[in-house]
């Protein structure tokens, strides 16, 4: 009997050391709070450098896990509207520009101007298009992750061989064309340039010309009118006249960083996002000038953001990791090791960095650019709107449409399908 009472007495104080240590890990483990991000941009390689974000994060914030899911562009934005309808939102997510205003405007985002102070890193470093890009009404819906923009690159190599000089930062298009046609003439399978015929180079050359995709107040499409038809007859001739630019045929799949990379093309209006790539698989010396001009000077404004579904039960978890992704420097300077876009902080130790970079060499040219960014006008039916117009543009291209008729048609679909 009394070997028992000992035996339970122990039982009994094993119990009293293992419950209250239970507990502890218990509450430990309820304490941290799991914030779901998805995102697009890292799809495609960017993985494992979001990835390090994520660990830098962690360690400076253990009460916080941060479970990542990355979807390739294509499908990104079906998929988040699916997840949101059906209730199952992530905590924050990434959105481009283009797309922000459609989500803000539909409500599905948690304004976050009341939380910018309670930032732990400092959200004044960030490029202000870049925040702006990202409020409504003067509310603030999202930070920006990182912006780009859109240059001239060209193969030094194939210049040389036509005997003519190198692009610079104040060429016209008509300078480009001429050179075109000099690198064209190398042989047939070799072209002089290539800018995309579709809505995201449209809508800038436009502005290049003096035109515009909506009027001034944003009331009304002004999709046909005669400045655009002259920019889109100037991008169609390069196939169809002079054919400097290959067609679809003549491509037979390849894509323009293909060709480009193959040695085979002369000048390429392409992203920054491009740098990595080309420095690796091109075997040949290139560099960038600044996108020429028309009648005035235009280049591309691209960003991506990132906000908090309206719902979300770790707002404030999630502001903490998405500030920290945003602005700070150590994030900032994964992606410059990386070449993973143009962090949105403008740090001065981050812009120093991202500056002194080869290739290419002429990287102030990134910085002259930002000089003459434009937008895409931000409508709710963004998506339709761009799928109409590319259609059309399409056409154009192909040759079985005139550029006024297929602009004609444009502005026909655009008015009878979405209200401004």
């Amino acid at each position: 009997m009394r070997t028992y009472m000992k035996a339970a007495a122990a039982v009994m104080m094993l119990l009293v050391v293992l419950f209250p240590l239970a507990s502890q890990g218990q509450r430990e483990t309820e304490e941290v709070t799991t914030v779901r991000f998805l995102n697009f941009s890292a799809a495609g390689g960017n993985e494992p450098h979001l990835e390090a974000v994520r660990d830098a994060f962690e360690a400076d914030h253990p009460d916080i896990r941060v479970s990542l899911e990355t979807i390739g562009y294509d499908d990104y934005f079906t998929q988040l509207q699916t997840r949101i309808a059906g209730g199952q939102a992530p905590d924050a997510f990434e959105l481009n520009f283009e797309n922000f205003a459609a989500y803000a405007n539909r409500g599905q985002l948690k304004d976050l101007t009341g939380m910018l102070d309670s930032a732990a890193v400092n959200l004044d470093d960030l490029n202000p298009q870049a925040m702006e890009a990202f409020s409504l009404n003067n509310r603030q819906y999202g930070l920006p992750a990182s912006f780009s923009t859109v240059v001239m690159f060209y193969n030094k190599e194939l210049f040389d061989q036509a005997g003519v000089s190198y692009p610079a930062d104040d060429w016209s298009w008509d300078e480009a064309h001429e050179a075109a046609a000099a690198v064209r003439d190398l042989g047939d399978r070799i072209f002089g340039l290539f800018q995309p015929i579709h809505f995201h180079e449209f809508f800038k050359v436009v502005q290049q010309y003096g035109g515009g995709l909506l009027n001034e107040s944003g009331s009304e499409f002004t999709v046909d009118r005669s400045e655009n038809i002259k920019a889109l007859e100037v991008m169609v001739s390069r196939i169809q006249d002079t054919n400097v630019m290959p067609s679809s045929r003549q491509l037979s799949g390849m894509g323009d960083w293909d060709l480009f990379i193959s040695g085979r093309l002369g000048m390429l209006v392409t992203g920054i996002w491009a740098f990595p790539a080309f420095t690796e698989d091109a075997d040949f010396d290139w560099d960038i000038v600044v996108e020429p001009k028309a009648e005035q000077r235009a280049t591309h404004f691209f960003a991506n953001g990132l906000s908090i579904h309206r719902d979300s039960r770790t707002a404030d978890a999630a502001f903490a990791w998405l500030s920290y992704l945003s602005a700070s420097e150590t994030a900032g300077q994964i992606r410059l090791d990386a070449g993973w876009e143009l962090p949105a902080s403008s740090h001065e130790g981050i812009v120093a960095a991202y500056a002194s970079r080869t290739p290419p060499e002429n990287r102030e040219a990134v910085f002259t650019s930002l000089d003459y960014l434009v937008t895409p006008p931000v409508i709710t039916e963004f998506s339709r709107m761009q799928d109409i117009i590319t259609m059309h543009l399409q056409a154009a291209a192909d040759g079985s449409v005139s550029p006024a008729e297929a602009l004609r048609r444009a502005q026909q679909e655009l008015e009878a399908q979405i209200t401004l």
